[in-house]
């Protein structure tokens, strides 16, 4: 590519039966496209000879009609440049600001019947921040990432045969990364598996729609952890299910409290390994008791180990998967944690039963995650380096959680942080005179990040909280961020 020859402007149509000249009709097309927004200020128009080959009339038409552009102020020529959109519409372009001559009436659209019911039962998502901050939630330690190795690995692969790197990927996943997550699992979560049961898929959020589409009718109940993970969450209302709230104690999801309320549910939601938010494991008591009521109401368990390799306790605890014999938990995993977010990569391990649903279902209307994402995730845990990494951030997160429960002793009887023992995000429980809200609102005002206990809850939590995310943050910056929440609270008595 010699030069950059404008932007494309396909979408003008000229009508040469109209009675009005050609001319004008491609300045009024070019001038709406400048007023609307179509054309940003300072970007470059192509050439009068290439705009009148695309659009399909001569030079001289086109001529005629910047020059029209150009003595309005619209457009401006730069000799030896180009014509370019005027710096002047930058002020029309602001956010909010009208952007064409007249306001067009909009039609309101109507919304499917799952749509206009879920929307108002969606939990908010709010954006992470882009940089590291104490406290922000599910965000791994960045600045610990391998990067140099990781772009060595991308740098490979898109050295290949081109066939390889720039079709159609696999609508199941790339088989070596598969293969590659089997044994893993194998090796390190204590799951036998073959490559065939895992499907990869962009994010473990895409994995919970698929399976609600997948078993769950609308209206049909489904457990769900009471307070919960808020992307599971929404994920399961946008396909109709109806959520049943179900109590969290120390041993994790209360089994007699779900048989009370909906005894013969369809699917159940379950974070054993590591609660979402709580940080409970769930006893293996409590694992069996939930595999013997799905086997009762002949239902299936989503096992969201979202977290799970990150477990710095003694010994950590087998995953409800490796003690299903039954074939009733659908595992789901994600790199967000393990690698980074913008990975847009985890995966489902699908029940022997529920595979050849899953293989039609991923061919029918799955386009399949990048290849080369997949392809470089592969290189980097065949070659050992996924296995590296996850010790070293045990490690790391071990040191700063133990960092935040230190810093936080100062805050014991107005906010009581509790250890955990896996992933990188703790619980404070707020004294009755502390609220969510007021403290949310004041670290954030002074740049630092927490969130609400409460925003996780289907229903309102007798135990108010702040959920402290401290993977992301060094143990200076954890310890200066517990000061912050000192002051606040020393404010309010």
């Amino acid at each position: 590519m010699k030069h950059h020859a404008g932007v494309l402007l396909s979408s003008i149509r000229i009508d040469k039966t109209s009675s009005r000249r050609i001319s004008v009709q491609l300045y009024m097309a070019l001038r709406e496209l400048l007023l609307a927004g179509g054309l940003m200020p300072g970007e470059r128009l192509p050439a009068t000879r290439t705009l009148a080959e695309e659009v399909g009339v001569s030079r001289t038409t086109v001529i005629d009609a910047v020059d029209r552009l150009i003595s309005e102020g619209l457009v401006e020529s730069r000799v030896g440049a180009g014509t370019f959109v005027s710096e002047a519409l930058k002020v029309r372009h602001k956010p909010g600001s009208a952007s064409l001559d007249k306001i067009r009436a909009i039609a309101e659209p109507r919304l499917s019947h799952a749509a206009k019911h879920a929307t108002p039962d969606f939990a908010p998502r709010t954006r992470l921040p882009h940089k590291s901050l104490a406290f922000t939630t599910a965000l791994p330690a960045l600045d610990a990432f391998p990067m140099a190795q990781w772009a060595r690995l991308s740098a490979r692969h898109w050295r290949r045969e081109r066939d390889q790197v720039t079709g159609y990927g696999e609508p199941f996943g790339f088989p070596p990364l598969r293969a590659a997550i089997a044994r893993q699992l194998n090796a390190s979560r204590g799951i036998k598996c073959d490559p065939e049961q895992i499907f990869i898929v962009n994010g473990a959020q895409q994995g919970f729609s698929l399976i609600s589409s997948l078993l769950v009718n609308p209206g049909e109940p489904v457990w769900f952890e009471n307070p919960g993970a808020i992307g599971a969450r929404n994920a399961f209302i946008s396909t109709g299910a109806n959520l049943v709230p179900i109590k969290v104690d120390k041993e994790g999801l209360c089994v007699d409290d779900g048989l009370k309320k909906a005894p013969h549910f369809r699917l159940a939601f379950v974070t054993p390994s590591h609660q979402q938010p709580l940080g409970h494991v769930m006893s293996l008591e409590r694992r069996l008791a939930l595999l013997q009521a799905a086997h009762d109401a002949d239902a299936m368990i989503v096992e969201d180990d979202y977290d799970g390799e990150f477990y710095y306790g003694e010994q950590p605890p087998p995953t409800l998967k490796s003690i299903d014999t039954q074939e009733r938990v659908i595992y789901v995993g994600t790199f967000s944690k393990s690698l980074f977010p913008s990975l847009r990569l985890g995966f489902v391990l699908a029940p022997r039963g529920l595979v050849e649903s899953f293989n039609h279902i991923c061919s029918a209307w799955l386009s399949g995650v990048p290849t080369a994402t997949q392809a470089i995730t592969a290189d980097f845990m065949d070659e050992g380096m996924f296995a590296t990494h996850i010790r070293m951030m045990r490690q790391l997160y071990k040191e700063r959680h133990d960092a935040l429960i230190s810093a936080a002793s100062c805050l014991a009887g107005k906010i009581d942080v509790q250890p955990t023992k896996s992933g990188f995000h703790a619980v404070g429980l707020l004294a009755p005179s502390l609220t969510e809200e007021f403290l949310v609102a004041e670290t954030r005002s002074a740049g630092v990040v927490t969130s609400p206990l409460g925003r996780y809850a289907l229903n309102k939590l007798k135990q108010s909280g702040i959920v402290l995310g401290f993977g992301s943050s060094p143990p200076e910056e954890i310890k200066k961020g517990i000061e912050v929440i000192k002051s606040i609270v020393g404010q309010s008595t």
